[in-house]
C-alpha cells in the first residue's frame, strides 16, 4: 500500500492560481460582448425611413415615407445639431463623457455606495454604454439589469471607445436614440415634435428632448417636470406650456413641403432614396397654386380634381408636375397627370396637321359644317358641335380654332381613321392600342383615353416643328434623338391656326381665358357626358397642359372649354413669361402666305399660309356640278318607326341628293320615283327599302339601304 501524498504548499498556491485563470477566462467569455462594428460600418447600414424628391436645383419638393417600421429622416452629422442639444444631453445624461473610455468609474463607484447606504442609486450608464446597447439590442434586452449585462455593456463601450472618437460617438447617439413614438434619431423628432430641423433647436427644445431620452412615452408634466430640473430652472411654466405643445395631437412637418406628392409616390421606392427631378420648385408652386384657386373657385359640386404639366419645349425637361391638390377631392391619391382619361377636341390639331401635311387641306379650305350621318358596324354615328349649333360652310382655320365636330369628322374622312390612329401613337399616345376599327369616326373628336404627360409631350411636339422626343422627369433621364412625326410646315399651320384669336372667336368670342398678351397655341377639349376638361397650349419656350374633371368619373357641372382648365393655363402662362413675351415663330421653308378672299364672303379676307404651290387668291365651296352624285338622305342604315298616333300622310320620308345629279333618277324597290332633284316625299311600309340613284345609262351610282318598322 502506497502512503498518501498531501500538497505542498507551492503545489496549493499554483492549483489556485490555474482555479482563478479558469475562473477569470469564463468570467471573461461569460461577459463577451458582441463585436462592435466601426462608425463608418454603421454609417453605411444606416437606413433613413423616408425617401426625397428634389428639384433641378436640389432643393427639396416632397419626401415619401417608405419604411414604416420606424421614423428616420437622414443622417444628421453633429455640426448640424444645435450646440444646446449636445450639450445639455451630455451634462444630464453623462457629465464626464469627455474624459472616461466608455465606463465612468466614479458614477459607477457612487451608485454601489447608494446600493450599500440603501438609497435609490443614480444611473450610471455613459452615452457610449448606451450606444453600444442600440447597435447590439441583445445588451439591451427586456429585464437586461444583471450585473452580467452591465458587465458586456461596459465591454462593448470601451470597444467603442477603443475605435470611435468622442464626436463620433456623440453623433451617432443621437441619430439612433429613440425620442417619442416611432421617432428614431434627433432629425425625426426636430421635424416630427418642433417642425424645425435640428440646428434650429433652441435651448428650451434641448431640456424637453433631453427630458424625453429616459422616458419616452412620458406625459407632457412628467417631461417638463424632468425638463426643468435638468435646467435648474425656478420658473417652469413655459417649459410646461412648450411639453403640452410638443407632445399634442397638431404635429407639425413644416419641413416637407409636400409640393409633388403624385410623383414623389411615382419615383421614390426604397429608404434613404434621393431623387433628382426636371422640375423647377417655383414653377411648381405656380402650377399647384392656381390649380387650387380654380379648384376652390370652382366648387366641389362642379369639379374636385385637376392636374398640370409644364414642360420646356426645347430640352422636353417636366419643370412642374401636379397630380392633384387634393383640397375637396375625393380621390386625392390617384395621379391625375398620369391617368388615362378621355381626349375630347384635344387631339383635332394633328388631325388637320396630317391633313395639311397631305397636301389634302389649306387653313383656307372650306369645309361643311352641317349635320352628317355615317353609317358603322355598330349604328349611326350622328356628331354634333359643343353649342349644338351648325355654322355651315368654314374655313378650316376657323373649324380647328374654334373646335367644330363636324369638319374634324369630315377631315377624318379624307386622312382614314387608321392612318391618323398610326399618327397619334407616333406622337407618343401611347394608350391607343386598338385598331382604327375599334375607334372609328369619334377618333377624331378624342374618344380614345390619354393622360396630360401624353398631351403635354404631344403639343410640345408641334412647338418643335413637329419633331418628337420623350419628356425627361428625373435629372439622369436620358435625351434621346428627336423623331420627326409631322413635317415642319404641317406643324407651323396647326399651331398658326391654334394660335389666331379672330378664328377662334366663332366659338369662344374675343376676348376669353385663351387669349393671352403674346403668342402662343392653345386647344381646349371636354369629353363625352362632360366627365374632363382639357386645355393644352405652347409658347415658343414652354408647353402648359391643364386637366380638370374628377377623378372618380362623375360629368362636371356647369363647366365649359374655358371656364374649367383654361383659367388655370393662363395663369401659369403668364407667370411663365413674366420675363419674357412669347414670340412668334418664324415660318419653315416651304410655306408662302397670300392674300386669300372668300366667295359668298363666307368669311372677311385676310392673309393666309399655304404649301408652297398651293396658294390661291379666292377659296370657294365647291359647285355642285363638281360634286359626286350622292344620296344624302335617308343615310344608310336608317331606322324608321311609324307612329300610330301621327296620320299617315304626315310620316313621309324626305329624299334628298346632292352633287351633279342632273339626269339622274330615284328608284326605290325598282319603282320610279322620278327626277333626283326633285326632292320626293314617300311613304314606304314596314320593312327594308332600297334607294337607288341611277344616271342617264340606268347605271346605279349611289345606294342607301334603310328600314321601317
Amino acid at each position: 500500500m502506497r502512503p498518501v501524498r498531501w500538497l505542498t504548499p507551492i503545489n496549493g498556491l499554483t492549483a489556485a492560481v490555474l482555479a482563478l485563470a479558469i475562473g477569470l477566462a469564463g468570467l471573461w467569455l461569460w461577459t463577451l460582448p458582441p463585436a462592435m462594428p466601426g462608425y463608418a460600418g454603421v454609417r453605411a447600414a444606416y437606413r433613413p425611413s423616408e425617401a426625397w424628391l428634389r428639384d433641378r436645383d436640389g432643393r427639396l419638393l416632397d419626401a415619401e415615407r417608405v419604411d414604416f417600421q420606424a421614423r428616420r429622416l437622414a443622417w444628421t452629422e453633429l455640426d448640424a445639431i444645435a450646440p444646446a442639444l449636445r450639450e445639455t444631453l451630455v451634462a444630464a445624461e453623462d457629465r464626464r463623457f469627455f474624459h472616461h473610455d466608455g465606463v465612468d468609474w466614479w458614477a459607477l463607484a457612487g451608485s454601489a455606495r447608494d446600493r450599500l447606504s440603501g438609497k435609490r442609486p443614480r444611473g450610471a450608464s455613459t452615452l457610449s454604454m448606451q450606444l453600444a446597447a442600440f447597435l447590439a439590442p441583445d445588451l439591451a434586452r427586456p429585464g437586461a439589469r444583471s450585473w452580467r449585462d452591465k458587465l458586456r455593456q461596459m465591454r462593448a463601450a470601451r470597444a467603442l471607445e477603443a475605435r470611435w472618437s468622442k464626436d463620433e460617438i456623440l453623433e451617432a447617439y443621437l441619430n439612433l436614440a429613440g425620442f417619442r413614438g416611432e421617432a428614431q434619431g434627433v432629425g425625426a423628432a426636430a421635424l416630427t415634435l418642433f417642425g424645425k430641423t435640428p440646428a434650429a433647436l433652441s435651448p428650451d427644445d434641448a431640456l424637453l428632448l433631453t427630458a424625453l431620452l429616459p422616458a419616452p412615452q412620458a406625459s407632457a408634466a412628467e417631461v417638463a417636470r424632468r425638463a426643468c430640473a435638468i435646467g435648474r430652472r425656478a420658473d417652469c411654466a413655459r417649459l410646461q406650456a412648450d411639453a403640452v405643445a410638443m407632445l399634442g395631437p397638431a404635429r407639425r412637418l413644416a419641413l416637407d413641403p409636400g409640393l409633388a406628392p403624385h410623383l414623389a409616390v411615382k419615383l421614390l421606392r426604397q429608404p434613404g432614396m434621393a431623387v433628382t427631378t426636371t422640375l423647377d420648385r417655383d414653377i411648381q408652386r405656380i402650377a399647384a397654386a392656381a390649380l387650387a384657386r380654380q379648384l376652390r373657385g370652382l366648387g366641389a359640386g362642379r369639379a374636385r380634381d385637376g392636374a398640370v404639366v409644364v414642360a420646356d419645349n426645347a430640352s422636353g425637361d417636366v419643370l412642374a408636375y401636379v397630380g392633384g391638390v387634393g383640397g375637396l377631392s375625393t380621390a386625392a391619391a390617384v395621379d391625375g397627370a398620369d391617368a388615362y382619361r378621355q381626349a375630347g377636341s384635344t387631339l383635332k390639331p394633328f388631325l388637320y396637321a396630317q391633313a395639311m401635311e397631305k397636301g389634302w387641306l389649306t387653313p383656307a379650305s372650306m369645309i361643311e359644317d352641317s349635320p352628317v350621318q355615317l353609317d358603322t358596324a355598330s349604328g349611326l354615328y350622328v356628331p354634333q358641335n359643343y353649342d349644338r349649333n351648325f355654322k355651315g360652310i368654314v374655313s378650316a382655320r376657323t373649324a380647328l380654332a374654334g373646335s367644330l365636330n363636324v369638319p374634324a369628322v369630315r377631315t377624318l374622312l379624307l386622312t382614314g381613321v387608321e392612318p391618323f390612329r398610326e399618327r397619334l401613337a407616333e406622337t407618343g399616345y401611347g394608350g391607343l392600342t386598338e385598331d382604327g376599327d375599334y375607334y372609328g369616326f369619334s377618333l377624331a373628336l378624342g374618344s380614345a383615353e390619354v393622360t396630360l404627360l401624353e398631351q403635354a409631350d404631344a403639343y410640345r411636339t408641334l412647338a418643335n416643328s413637329g419633331r418628337y422626343t420623350p419628356l425627361r422627369i428625373r435629372a439622369d433621364d436620358p435625351k434621346a434623338s428627336p423623331r420627326t412625326v409631322f413635317t415642319p410646315q404641317a406643324a407651323f399651320l396647326a399651331a398658326d391656326m391654334m394660335a389666331d384669336p379672330g378664328a377662334r372667336a366663332v366659338t369662344f368670342g374675343l376676348d376669353s381665358a385663351l387669349r393671352l398678351p403674346f403668342w402662343a397655341a392653345v386647344k381646349t377639349g371636354t369629353s363625352k357626358a362632360m366627365r374632363d376638361n382639357w386645355c393644352i397650349g405652347f409658347s415658343d419656350r414652354f408647353t402648359v397642359a391643364v386637366w380638370v374633371g374628377n377623378l372618380e368619373g362623375d360629368p362636371m357641372r356647369g363647366v365649359s372649354g374655358t371656364s374649367g382648365a383654361a383659367p388655370v393655363w393662363r395663369e401659369v402662362m403668364l407667370a411663365l413669361h413674366r420675363d419674357r413675351p412669347g414670340r412668334r415663330p418664324a415660318p419653315p421653308p416651304g410655306l408662302e402666305r397670300r392674300a386669300i378672299r372668300f366667295a359668298g364672303d363666307v368669311e372677311p379676307p385676310r392673309g393666309e399660309w399655304f404649301l408652297k404651290g398651293t396658294g390661291q387668291a379666292i377659296v370657294a365651296a365647291t359647285p355642285p356640278a363638281a360634286r359626286r352624285p350622292r344620296i344624302a338622305d335617308p343615310v344608310a342604315g336608317t331606322v324608321y318607326a311609324i307612329d300610330p298616333d301621327i296620320p299617315m300622310d304626315r310620316q313621309r320620308i324626305r329624299i334628298a341628293t346632292s352633287g351633279a345629279v342632273e339626269g339622274h333618277r330615284l328608284m326605290l324597290d325598282r319603282r320610279d320615283l322620278g327626277p333626283a332633284d326633285s326632292q320626293p316625299l314617300i311613304f314606304a311600309g314596314p320593312g327594308q327599302h332600297r334607294l337607288l340613284l341611277v344616271d342617264a345609262g340606268g347605271r346605279a351610282v349611289d345606294r342607301v339601304l334603310f328600314s321601317v318598322r
